[in-house]
């Protein structure tokens, strides 16, 4: 699994979201900036604060030219309830065979569990920030909120 680093092009892309809608990367580009964030799996306290977390900064991400995609390896019907239950208000991707975390090159923490890594991807399908952190969940949104204020200077 090649790693992906900062001034790489993203990875293209096709998923269905957990209400059945297709969505992949060919949709931000040109139009916004898209933060990408890989979790463990639904419902588990970290992941759970962590998906919160986005879901309470979504304005802002909105705001500042981005929108937030969510995925972990749940069903798509793990995902409806998950997303639901916590009133999340960004699609979630399931990814259960894991060809997106392996084409981000989404690497496991210890070699067992799937790591909680974060990318910010501008307009131009270039990653601007990576961020893992496998017990730092708010860290995320931090990270992410403050690559895309700065993807968005520098385009501007």
């Amino acid at each position: 699994m090649a790693r992906l680093e900062v001034g790489d092009r993203a990875p293209d892309f096709s998923a269905t979201t957990y209400d059945g809608n297709k969505i992949g990367l060919a949709d931000f580009l040109g139009k916004r900036a898209l933060v990408l964030f890989f979790y463990p799996r639904d419902g588990t306290p970290i992941c759970t604060k962590e998906a919160c977390a986005f879901r309470d900064s979504y304005e802002q991400f909105v705001d500042a030219g981005a929108d937030v995609i969510g995925v972990s390896g749940d069903t798509e019907e793990s995902h409806r309830t998950f997303a639901r239950q916590y009133k999340l208000s960004f699609p979630l991707i399931s990814d259960v065979d894991g060809s997106l975390r392996k084409a981000f090159a989404v690497p496991k923490t210890m070699g067992l569990f799937p790591g909680r890594v974060t990318y910010v991807v501008d307009q131009e399908g270039i990653i601007r920030q990576i961020f893992s952190a496998q017990f730092a969940s708010d860290e995320h949104v931090r990270e992410a909120l403050i690559a895309v204020g700065a993807a968005r200077k520098s385009s501007q």
